[in-house]
């Protein structure tokens, strides 16, 4: 176990070092003139050497990322073209609104998705009830297949445009959160369905509940204690690395909804040729999707200490 720990954080380190270059470079391989596009062609020169000044952009290369690594450590992620606003304040302010949105449509995959698979996998255990496996497949192989955005929009149409029930945007009181979570939560509610379904057929076919059926215990306290907690262990890992997935993912869905979360502002930057902020964004979201990744790995080696001996 501590040498899975110690190469789950030597990778970790890794990748992390990698992110931050990658974001440092970001900056540097925009065509032109960062500056200038930020500040329009019509800008002095003079504002745009005052401005490359005191952002550091007229140093050479190698001092401008230690500058940058320095910044990171101090929490300094740089300074907003267009408002002069650190991007830290910006990210801070964002963040939670991100990160709340995903937190909930992850809980909402998971308390849907469990059970969904589970009820799946009994009613097609050794082949029966081949039209509900049919049936099971093609709805979720859909759900999967269509992309976040499209629900949105679908939502949206519906919801709040035709029957006008729910708010078409923003952030106002529980409400608003309706929409959004959908978007994010019905592809994978239909991931996680299939993963769960397939692991409560393996959890089926084990001795020790042919043995627990041969005991004729009821079939609620069966399915229960037996095999939903050997179905959870792989759910729950598919669960963490899609919570990473989704806060990283829902640009598009913030974008159609308006939420203020770090999706709108990195449209916003980029649309706005602001490179600061997207820049701090990317890393930020960078850095929690390699952060939810190390934790699903020890958190998998502590519930399956198999996988560490495997590794080894």
């Amino acid at each position: 176990m501590s040498r899975l720990v110690l190469r789950r954080l030597v990778r970790f380190a890794v990748s992390l070092a990698v992110l931050v270059v990658a974001a440092f470079a970001m900056i540097h391989l925009i065509p032109g003139d960062p500056v200038r596009a930020s500040l329009g062609p019509a800008a002095p020169v003079e504002l745009i050497e005052a401005r490359r000044a005191a952002l550091g952009l007229d140093q050479p290369l190698p001092a401008q990322f230690a500058a940058y690594v320095a910044g990171l450590f101090s929490g300094d992620l740089g300074t907003s073209f267009l408002t002069g606003e650190p991007v830290a304040e910006v990210i801070a302010t964002r963040l939670p609104n991100t990160v709340g949105l995903a937190l909930i449509a992850t809980a909402v995959a998971l308390l849907a998705a469990v059970p969904l698979g589970m009820w799946a996998a009994v009613r097609t255990e050794n082949g029966r009830n081949r039209g509900t496996e049919a049936a099971f497949g093609s709805v979720t192989g859909t759900a999967v297949a269509v992309p976040e955005f499209l629900y949105a929009i679908a939502l949206v149409t519906v919801f709040a445009i035709g029957l006008g029930v729910l708010p078409p945007a923003g952030k106002e009181g529980a409400v608003s959160y309706v929409l959004p979570v959908l978007a994010l939560a019905i592809g994978p509610t239909a991931t996680i369905a299939r993963i769960a379904r397939v692991e409560t057929l393996r959890a089926l076919g084990t001795d020790y509940v042919r043995l627990a059926r041969a005991k004729r215990l009821p079939a609620a306290r069966l399915h229960l204690r037996h095999v939903l907690p050997n179905t959870l262990t792989a759910t729950l890992t598919l669960g963490g690395l899609l919570l990473s997935a989704l806060i990283a993912g829902s640009v598009l869905v913030e974008y159609v909804f308006a939420w203020p979360g770090l999706g709108m502002k990195i449209v916003e930057s980029i649309t706005q040729k602001d490179y600061p902020v997207a820049q701090g964004v990317i890393l930020v979201y960078g850095a929690i999707v390699l952060l939810v990744n190390l934790l699903v790995d020890l958190a998998l080696g502590v519930l399956d200490p198999t996988s560490s001996i495997k590794e080894s």
